[in-house]
C-alpha cells in the first residue's frame, strides 16, 4: 500500500492505527469512539468505532467481512465499495440542524477480527476524500505480535492524564504548603518539599508520576519547543514530551517515580537543569 502521510493514531489498547491529515487533531468524543477534524478550516468530522472478536474463538478471523455482510443485509441504503484494499458498506443520511442541511456518510467495513465504523459528517455537497483516505490506511495490530515503540500526537486519553498529574500535583501543594501551585520553574522548589516530606509511600506510583508530569509542565511553559506526545511501548502508554528542535524526549515516568522505585533520590531542580542543558545546544 502506498504509504499517506499525516499524523499517526493508535487506539488505546493497541487495537488498530490510522492516519488523518496533518492539520487535523483528535477531540474529546463518547467512551467508545473517537473523533477527528480540522479545528481552523472545518470540512467535517470524521468517528471511528472498532469492535474486536476474541481471536481465540473459531469464526474471529470472519469477524470484520461479516460485519460488513451484515449491514449490506440490515441497511437497504447500504452499497458495497471499496476503499483502497478495503471492502466497505457504503450509506448517507441527509439531516438539517439551525437550517443546515448536513449529510452523514457511513462506512461499515473491517479486517480479520476488528471490525470498524466510520462516519464523516459534512455540510450538504462537502467532499468525504479526506475520510476515504483515513479509512484506505486503516490497520489492524495483531494479538500476540511485537511491535517497535511509536511516538505520536498526543492523544485525549493521555491529555486527560497529563490534565489529571497537573491537578494532583497542585492539590498536594496547596494541602501541604497552603500555596498556590502555577506551573512555572519557581515551583520546581514547591514539588522538591513534597518529595523530601517522605509524606508520599514509595509504592504510591500515580502520586509519583503526577509529581513527574508537573516537572514536564513546568519545562513546557517555561521553554519555547516542546510538545506532549503518546507514547506506545507494548503495553505502555504514557504521555512524554519531545523537543521539536532535535527530537529529544523527556519521560515524565523516569523523572520521579522510576528513581524512586530503584530507591535513589530526586532532585527535580537539578533534573531541570540537566534538560535545560540538553536542548540548549540545539
Amino acid at each position: 500500500m502506498t504509504k499517506i502521510s499525516g499524523k499517526k493514531f493508535i487506539s488505546p489498547g493497541a487495537w488498530f492505527s490510522l492516519v488523518y491529515p496533518l492539520d487535523w487533531g483528535e477531540f474529546e468524543d463518547t467512551e467508545s469512539s473517537f473523533l477527528f477534524y480540522n479545528p481552523n478550516v472545518w470540512s467535517g468530522n470524521f468517528r471511528i468505532s472498532a469492535f474486536k472478536k476474541d481471536a481465540g474463538l473459531r469464526d474471529a478471523a470472519f469477524f470484520g467481512k461479516e460485519s460488513i455482510n451484515a449491514e449490506l443485509k440490515g441497511n437497504p441504503s447500504a452499497s458495497l465499495v471499496r476503499i483502497g484494499n478495503l471492502e466497505c458498506a457504503y450509506s448517507k443520511e441527509m439531516f438539517q440542524e439551525d437550517n443546515v442541511f448536513y449529510v452523514n456518510h457511513l462506512w461499515i467495513t473491517g479486517i480479520d477480527n476488528v471490525a470498524f465504523e466510520c462516519s464523516f459528517t459534512v455540510p450538504k455537497g462537502g467532499k468525504i476524500t479526506e475520510a476515504e483516505t483515513i479509512i484506505s490506511a486503516l490497520e489492524i495490530r495483531k494479538d500476540g505480535e511485537k511491535y517497535p515503540a511509536e511516538i505520536i500526537p498526543i492523544r485525549v486519553s493521555e491529555i486527560s492524564e497529563v490534565d489529571e498529574g497537573y491537578n494532583l500535583t497542585a492539590s498536594l501543594v496547596k494541602q501541604m504548603q497552603k500555596k498556590d501551585f502555577q506551573g512555572i520553574e519557581e515551583d520546581l522548589s514547591k514539588i522538591q518539599q513534597i518529595i523530601d516530606s517522605d509524606s508520599i509511600k514509595p509504592k504510591q506510583k500515580d502520586t509519583w508520576l503526577a509529581l513527574g508530569i508537573a516537572v514536564c509542565v513546568i519545562l513546557t511553559n517555561e521553554i519555547e519547543g516542546f510538545e506532549w506526545m503518546t507514547l506506545i511501548d507494548g503495553n505502555r502508554e504514557a504521555p512524554i514530551l519531545q523537543y521539536t528542535k532535535n527530537g529529544t524526549t523527556i519521560d515524565p515516568m523516569k523523572l520521579v517515580w522510576s528513581k524512586v522505585k530503584a530507591g535513589n533520590s530526586v532532585n527535580v531542580t537539578e533534573e531541570y537543569k540537566t534538560i535545560i542543558g540538553l536542548v540548549a545546544s540545539s
